[in-house]
């Protein structure tokens, strides 16, 4: 969670250095147990994550499910340690553009078609406990740039 291998990645202790608030008990027990983190790697118009930490990741996109069209709530998939998976197409999102996002998401303020959502070590939606992802003690929102 410090100091990032080799030097060419983000830590989350250095985004928590410039918050203006202390982090709780949970969010800092959940901290100690993400370990190497993930790893987003772009091959071609696809974008994968590989999960490093020592805890579950549990992530959320747009691409994943057939958009924000189809469905009334995104489905959040549970990644393992070690494992690996595809959290963006682009091509889908190209395709997903096009189509009026589901009314009943609508809800959740503004949805960024490119943005991927990651939480460590819980999960939240219809199937957990905690509903938002905001509820989770340790999440990050990634932000695609668009292919062109």
């Amino acid at each position: 969670m410090g100091d990032t291998p080799h030097g060419d990645g983000l830590s989350l202790a250095s985004l928590a250095a410039h918050s203006h608030t202390s982090p709780s008990e949970q969010v800092k027990r959940t901290r100690e147990k993400i370990g190497l983190g993930l790893v987003l790697y772009q091959d071609g118009d696809r974008v994968w994550v590989y999960n490093r930490a020592d805890v579950p990741l549990f992530v959320t996109s747009p691409t994943l499910d057939g958009g924000l069209h189809t469905r009334s709530h995104f489905i959040v998939h549970k990644l393992p340690p070690g494992h690996i998976i595809t959290i963006f197409d682009y091509n889908k999102a190209r395709l997903y553009q096009k189509l009026p996002i589901h009314p009943d998401l609508l809800h959740e303020g503004p949805i960024d078609q490119n943005a991927v959502r990651v939480s460590f070590a819980k999960g939240w939606g219809p199937n957990y406990h905690r509903q938002e992802i905001t509820e989770c003690p340790c999440w990050l929102e990634i932000l695609l740039v668009p292919a062109r």
